[in-house]
């Protein structure tokens, strides 16, 4: 069995196409989608500014086989975004990720201060 990593993947889009409806229920919604609601989480979280109704970012937690690395990572991280905002019948173009793998990422400590 390979080893498994936990990544945070961001994947980033552009809204293209919307419906009437999918932009009246994403500007509805939009309280519900700001910066408070930006977590990572395995099935994500959507997050975009209202004016203008442009941009949008969807964070994962994806845990893959550390032998596969970030790419797939950001890889399954873009396969559920997809998924996910036609699910919802949101247009959406230029997905992008953004991956950080936590089983290697380093910590910098600041040191005791002196008294």
């Amino acid at each position: 069995m390979s080893e498994q990593h936990t990544y945070r993947v961001i994947v980033r889009g552009t809204w293209d196409e919307l419906t009437d409806v999918a932009r009246t229920r994403l500007l509805a919604e939009a309280g519900e989608h700001g910066l408070a609601s930006m977590r990572f989480t395995e099935e994500g979280t959507l997050s975009y500014e209202p004016r203008p109704l442009k941009h949008f970012s969807m964070r994962y937690v994806v845990v893959s086989d550390a032998a596969d690395g970030e790419e797939m990572a950001g890889a399954i991280g873009e396969d559920r975004a997809e998924r996910t905002l036609r699910e919802l019948g949101y247009g959406f173009r230029e997905l992008r990720s953004t991956v950080t793998d936590l089983d290697t990422m380093k910590i910098n400590r600041k040191p005791a201060s002196r008294r």
